[in-house]
């Protein structure tokens, strides 16, 4: 086994030549942790809670289970509008501060991208929550018949807007760097969910070849922007087939990680999950890539079962979000907290502390 681990870790590589040695290095400890487990992920668990809104150091996880998550998420969509707040009402600056401390501890980054509609987020007026204007607008179509996807590559109406777009992305990746001044790692999944259709990129939305060159251009974009520390995860939503699977696949050159989505619970859902990840996985090794189970819902023990049987680098529960009213000071136990205490107990799975000194 350790001989396997250190020719994976040898011959496997980023996707990008020009990876940083910060890239490769955590390319290589990803790979070395799903040899030993997989890591608990949790979207926002540095940025909000069940009953709070950002405080520094805080985490739901680390309440329930006396431990940090192995992986957090954090979410980037509208920075590209050039505001002060993500779509999940979360400061740019908070986030920073939080992706630089976690990077500190040894902590694992993944970051999602839920971008506006390109087309109707620019009509005034209009853009609400998960709704009109936003990633999950998805029936509007340009003056001249074009679906979103096309309108920002190159030819397209909002191409040059996009370019704004991919740059405010590109200026706030510069800025998050270590006490160094060192480009911070970190796992980058943008356009995510393309098999279904509840975004302006999904399937049912536009081609799968424009998807593909969509992720390409993004990628080419990042990497000319001096931005070689990111490791790129392609997802999609529930899928039954490896064809499914890789319906829009920019290609494995621009590819480090594959990752699928799926909430479910119950019989069916385990028969799924365990088929989903059988050949997911066994994908990810004959391209020599990472995997994981990007986003889940609460991680029932049945589903910690057929985990356990795979090789995948982590997986990820969505983001608690917290009352508005201010009122909710205090929460029982809920039983998402009873799962984690399980998975805690379990040598399998991964929180903060058992990463650290996997180098």
């Amino acid at each position: 086994m350790l001989f396997y681990v250190t020719l994976c870790a040898q011959t496997w590589q980023p996707a990008d030549p020009e990876a940083t040695l910060e890239a490769k290095q955590l390319f290589s400890r990803l790979l070395k942790i799903q040899e030993k487990g997989i890591m608990y992920g949790h979207q926002d668990d540095l940025m909000t809670g069940r009953t709070w809104w950002y405080e520094p150091n805080r985490s739901d996880t680390q309440e329930a289970v006396g431990d940090y998550p192995g992986v957090a998420g954090f979410e980037l969509g509208e920075l590209e509008l050039g505001g002060r707040l993500s779509l999940d009402s979360s400061a740019f600056a908070h986030i920073a501060e939080r992706v630089k401390w976690f990077h500190k501890q040894n902590g694992i980054i993944t970051v999602s991208w839920h971008c506006v509609n390109p087309i109707t987020s620019q009509w005034p007026g209009i853009k609400e929550p998960n709704g009109a204007g936003s990633a999950w607008e998805v029936n509007m179509l340009s003056s001249n018949g074009l679906n979103a996807v096309k309108s920002i590559l190159p030819g397209g109406c909002n191409h040059a807007m996009f370019n704004s777009w991919l740059d405010r992305l590109a200026r706030n990746f510069h800025q998050w760097r270590d006490e160094n001044g060192t480009l911070i790692p970190f796992i980058f999944r943008p356009y995510h969910e393309h098999s279904g259709s509840f975004f302006w990129w999904g399937s049912k939305r536009c081609y799968d070849e424009e998807y593909a060159e969509l992720w390409r251009y993004t990628v080419k974009y990042f990497r000319n922007k001096g931005l070689h520390n990111i490791l790129y995860a392609y997802n999609t939503d529930k899928v039954y087939s490896e064809v499914e699977y890789l319906k829009g696949y920019p290609g494995d050159e621009y590819i480090d990680m594959l990752s699928i989505d799926w909430y479910g619970q119950g019989e069916e859902f385990n028969k799924n999950i365990d088929n989903a990840l059988a050949f997911t996985t066994k994908l990810a090794e004959q391209k020599q890539k990472l995997h994981a189970l990007s986003e889940c819902g609460p991680i029932s023990e049945g589903l910690q079962k057929i985990l356990a049987k795979y090789k995948s680098s982590y997986v990820l529960t969505w983001r608690h979000i917290p009352p508005r009213n201010g009122n909710a000071n205090e929460l029982r136990k809920t039983r998402h907290d009873e799962l984690l205490e399980v998975m805690k107990e379990n040598e399998k799975y991964l929180f903060l502390n058992d990463i650290k000194n996997i180098q």
